[in-house]
């Protein structure tokens, strides 16, 4: 999506054109917010997006600033989270590519977005994005659909946090990823995890140390193989059990 390039934040953020392709080739638009649309209504959208690229460890925006742009993400992983009073986070989700991050309810962001890797989005100014949409209401209701699936997302965390053991919310943790990145791309057993294990800890509600423990006790029963960058699924029988549990 997209036909201009816009920096944003630190001096290491790169951006560049999207020249080679517009919003009708995104790779991820069948699946984004972006999926509704008609190839005209497409181009209309493309002249108020400006495409960026955010460098691994910057911020898309923080919890608490103005919301003034909304973001349609088409590369990368980016982490969601909430900082405490106490100075801890909260690990709320990450975000992958088709997500669209930023419509907020009120007129500041409730969380923070930073990329875990280099992310590429498609963003617009958030008055003009709210204008396009007024007199579409296909998108609209794509819209209330995607906001309907990160309530149940949220209330499936609450879940999560609540409810099950450590070798439960890991094992949910890595089929819910690999679904996730089935919906981008063909379905593997290798799941990757840019994120880091503290990152993954602090959404599971676990400490590092527990994280760890548990990825390798599940690697000795054989139920995962930890590789570069990511971990293999041997028995997603077993860890489709763990989840259900």
């Amino acid at each position: 999506m997209g036909t201009t390039g816009q920096c944003s934040g630190s001096a290491a953020q790169a951006c560049k054109h999207n020249n080679e392709s517009g919003c009708a080739e995104c790779s991820v638009r069948l699946v984004s917010v972006c999926g509704s649309l008609e190839l005209s209504e497409l181009e209309e959208l493309e002249r108020i997006s400006h495409v960026t690229i955010f460098a691994s460890k910057s911020m898309l925006f923080e919890q608490g600033a103005p919301a003034g742009s909304v973001f349609n993400m088409t590369e990368g992983v980016v982490r969601l989270y909430k900082s405490l009073p106490d100075g801890r986070r909260q690990i709320m989700g990450f975000a992958l590519p088709g997500d669209f991050l930023g419509l907020a309810l009120m007129d500041r962001y409730g969380v923070t977005a930073e990329a875990v890797t280099q992310v590429r989005v498609c963003r617009f100014v958030r008055s003009s994005f709210l204008t396009y949409v007024d007199d579409k209401p296909h998108l609209l209701r794509r819209l209330h659909e995607f906001a309907g699936h990160e309530l149940s997302l949220a209330q499936d965390q609450m879940l999560l946090l609540g409810r099950k053991t450590a070798e439960e919310k890991v094992a949910a943790f890595l089929i819910n990823l690999q679904s996730r990145y089935g919906r981008i791309g063909p379905t593997s057993v290798t799941v990757p995890l840019p994120m880091s294990r503290q990152d993954i800890a602090d959404y599971l509600g676990l400490t590092i140390e527990t994280v760890s423990r548990t990825l390798t006790k599940l690697a000795r029963e054989k139920i995962i193989l930890v590789v570069p960058d990511g971990v293999r699924l041997l028995s997603t029988e077993w860890l489709d059990h763990l989840t259900a549990a």
